[in-house]
């Protein structure tokens, strides 16, 4: 049967447009495959990364590549286009992220703490082990030894927030030039190279110029460096976590370690944090790890497993030993004056507990950082997620923590708020101890329990501690500062058996 050319012509019409129903949902089906897999697919971590739980510590993803990952590209590229951005007591400092003191091995693609995953593609985040990694040597001419749960004083955590900002501000953190240099130093494929150009480097300005608001304290004149081992971590929660409005509260705190945390399981009233801030440890850890994140986990299920791996981790931590031959008949006799003079509050009933500011007498900035409203405001936001803790104690704080010792030799500066360089400047009066010297060095002083604080190298790499600034107060805890000096030394020599 001969068809008609009308009819002819009608199917043929049908079956183009047919076809081209089928290319369009052909092409759709791609680019949604495309847009998932360069944008959300979610790919795990290499094996190595979980040989070993000290690895898994220190590059194992929590999960906050999602909202506070930084593009793995342009993060690569930050030091070749911004070197005077990587700043150090206010002068350009050489070796990139190194300039931040981060703790960085031999042969790692990044520093401890920093985190590679692929969600689309690669990003980099942080973890805990960014700021609770400790180093340490034994001479200037050493190597590095890397201490995970240890307090990180080289750490230089206010630069680094003002950094990722002071680039996102920059007129060349536009597509043009962060491309150019991506292309020096890999090739990217076609959609990759689209993705950065116009969805990657535009989304990555404006979410880092979004935190410029909430970090417009960093930047305040009036306030005190933190310097290399410190961080404002209550006002820290105030700006970033609660939104409350800026005030002139400050108080700068020393990174604490985060070794044995099962000794806050003990008694009900010893409490974690500088000031007993927190009802318990699973409460700090979900809070630290979400300011990691800065926002609500993308996956909460998979955000409480993380919490919960690192608190059972990092409850059976040890402090590493000390390094240097000890005087052993002194330290026997050190003992007997910690006993005498130290035993009451740090080995006792009172360990953990919070002790009076009337009773320590040292610096009070810390405590003014937080109060009743601010935990009520924050343990609603966390409820809000859908997370359940104990959370943070809703009462003004009176007073500090009474630490337990574990480790005290590598925990220098001294002090809450890190305003005495070692313990043998702790044993004399406040007044006699320096006023000002250099912290973040990390060349260890084996006779005064410290770091190597005074002197060019010193002055060359660490932050300079001034204690007349703000929060930053060098007086109080005056205990066993009436001591012989041969009673002093001993106590010194016992305290590093701790």
């Amino acid at each position: 049967m001969i068809v008609p050319t009308d009819i002819r012509s009608i199917l043929t019409r049908r079956v183009l447009c047919h076809a081209g129903l089928l290319a369009v949902l052909l092409l759709a089906v791609i680019a949604a495959g495309l847009g998932w897999s360069r944008g959300f697919r979610e790919e795990p971590q290499p094996p190595w990364v979980f040989e070993s739980p000290e690895m898994r510590f220190k590059y194992g993803s929590i999960g906050a590549e999602h909202d506070a990952g930084i593009p793995y590209w342009i993060f690569y590229v930050l030091p070749r286009v911004f070197p005077e951005k990587f700043r150090q007591d206010g002068e350009i400092a050489p070796g990139g992220y190194a300039a931040l003191g981060v703790a960085w091995e031999q042969g790692q693609e990044l520093p401890v703490g920093f985190t590679k995953k692929t969600i689309g593609f690669p990003r980099v985040a942080n973890n805990c082990a960014a700021c609770h990694t400790a180093s340490y040597r034994t001479s200037s001419d050493a190597n590095p030894v890397f201490v995970v749960g240890g307090p990180g004083h080289t750490l230089n955590i206010q630069n680094f927030f003002r950094l990722l900002i002071d680039c996102a501000r920059d007129p060349r953190f536009n597509a043009d030039i962060l491309m150019a240099e991506i292309n020096r130093v890999t090739e990217l494929d076609l959609v990759d190279r689209l993705l950065y150009r116009y969805l990657i480097i535009p989304i990555t300005k404006k979410r880092l110029l979004e935190r410029e608001a909430q970090f417009a304290w960093l930047y305040r004149p009036d306030f005190a460096e933190w310097g290399r081992g410190r961080d404002d971590g209550m006002n820290l929660t105030r700006y970033f976590m609660v939104r409350e409005p800026m005030d002139d509260k400050f108080g700068p705190a020393d990174i604490p370690d985060v070794w044995q945390l099962a000794q806050y399981r003990d008694a009900e009233s010893r409490l974690p944090n500088y000031a007993g801030d927190t009802h318990d440890v699973h409460s700090v850890m979900i809070d630290s790890a979400l300011g990691v994140l800065g926002a609500a986990p993308a996956d909460k299920r998979d955000f409480l497993g993380q919490v919960k791996w690192l608190q059972d981790y990092l409850s059976v931590l040890q402090p590493p030993k000390y390094p240097f031959p000890i005087d052993a008949p002194r330290a026997v006799a050190g003992k007997a004056v910690f006993d005498a003079q130290c035993a009451v509050c740090h080995a006792s009933e009172r360990t953990g507990t919070r002790i009076p500011l009337a009773e320590v007498g040292t610096d009070r900035g810390r405590l003014d950082t937080w109060n009743k409203g601010a935990a009520i405001k924050a343990n609603r936001i966390v409820g809000e997620m859908g997370i359940q803790r104990r959370g943070l104690v809703e009462e003004d704080l009176v007073g500090y923590k009474i630490p337990f010792l574990e480790g005290i030799w590598l925990r220098g500066p001294y002090l809450h708020n890190g305003s005495v360089p070692s313990l043998r400047d702790l044993l004399d009066p406040p007044a006699a101890r320096p006023r000002v010297f250099w912290r973040g060095y990390d060349v260890f002083d084996p006779q005064r329990v410290g770091f190597v604080s005074e002197g060019e190298a010193a002055r060359r790499v660490g932050t300079r501690m001034d204690v007349s600034e703000g929060g930053s107060g060098n007086q109080g805890h005056d205990f066993g500062t009436g001591l012989p000096a041969v009673d002093k030394d001993a106590l010194v020599e016992y305290l590093k058996t701790l």
